[in-house]
């Protein structure tokens, strides 16, 4: 089986390939942009295992100007997980990227698609564009995003649903929920937190430090995303992917004081445009539809997540 992986350097991109590669008789072509400048060394770390593999082929190009009709030829399965990321920085005239590489970047993807023969067309969304909700979001919830990125991710799914009415693009949707672990990129906050301990520098919390999120550890979600390619009854669904345990920022950064065996310093701002209290993934489809049960507990998986960073400062 031939898969395409468009953001193949990114953090899930990386773990999503490498664990395709495991099964033996899947190739693994993957894209990426390297849309954002200062990621560049990130992403080449990423890339590392990959690319001596013998299954895996790469391409550095922006979906937008690539020949996506010679790198889908025989392709039978695409995860589009290619996207410009992060809610911080989607207003203003920065929202211009977002159009660019999470709308216009996605249709035209799509438009190759449907003049192929595809198995499935996995597109990768987020747990954004649901906005504040109350309690465990189904994935009949209605979408109200916050931010604009929020909203440029819920402009990719009604396209592909657009695509999949016209031309019956085997289209499933997955949206994630506040990933962590080994390898997330610089900017997020658990890598934020946890360096700052590292180096006892202040660490940034936006509002009081009480809003919770239901944090998903990148080993679980990429178990749930390689479910769906063996998954029957699971074309035109959309389907949560939550982790195993909720917890507060404040709650997190206790278990790394924990874990570090020191203080953090902590620099409490004003919360931020777009972020929601709240996010709690109600799983029961992903559950019946993938076997999805996520293993990974939040302290493991800071463990692992100290470990890669340490890793990195050695």
């Amino acid at each position: 089986m031939k898969i395409l992986v468009t953001g193949a350097a990114g953090f899930i991109g990386s773990h999503l390939c490498e664990r395709l590669l495991q099964v033996n008789d899947i190739e693994v072509i993957g894209i990426d942009g390297f849309i954002t400048p200062s990621l560049k060394h990130t992403k080449l770390r990423n890339l590392k295992l990959l690319l001596s593999h013998p299954r895996f082929q790469f391409h550095q190009v922006d979906l937008r100007y690539a020949n996506l009709e010679k790198l889908l030829d025989s392709v039978q399965v695409v995860y589009h997980l290619a996207a410009m990321p992060g809610v911080r920085t989607s207003w203003g005239t920065d929202f211009q990227s977002y159009v660019d590489h999470n709308i216009v970047a996605t249709q035209i993807l799509l438009e190759a698609a449907s003049k192929c023969s595809l198995k499935k067309f996995i597109y990768i969304s987020t747990s954004s564009v649901y906005g504040e909700k109350t309690g465990k979001v189904a994935e009949d919830s209605i979408p109200t995003p916050l931010s604009p990125y929020g909203v440029s991710k819920l402009s990719g799914e009604y396209l592909c649903k657009v695509y999949q009415e016209s031309y019956e693009i085997p289209i499933v949707i997955l949206r994630y929920f506040t990933l962590y672990g080994p390898r997330q990129r610089e900017d997020m906050a658990f890598y934020r937190f946890i360096n700052g301990i590292l180096h006892r520098k202040p660490i940034s919390v936006y509002g009081d430090g009480k809003q919770t999120r239901d944090f998903t550890f990148i080993k679980d979600c990429v178990e749930a995303t390689i479910a769906v390619l063996y998954a029957k009854g699971v074309i035109r669904e959309t389907i949560n992917i939550g982790g195993r345990e909720r917890a507060s920022i404040l709650e997190v950064i206790s278990i790394l004081e924990e874990l570090l065996n020191q203080k953090a310093i902590l620099d409490f701002s004003n919360r931020l445009k777009g972020d929601p209290k709240d996010t709690w993934a109600d799983i029961t489809k992903a559950q019946r539809l993938l076997n999805y049960y996520p293993e990974t507990t939040l302290k493991a998986g800071l463990e692992q997540q100290i470990h890669d960073i340490r890793f990195l400062d050695v």
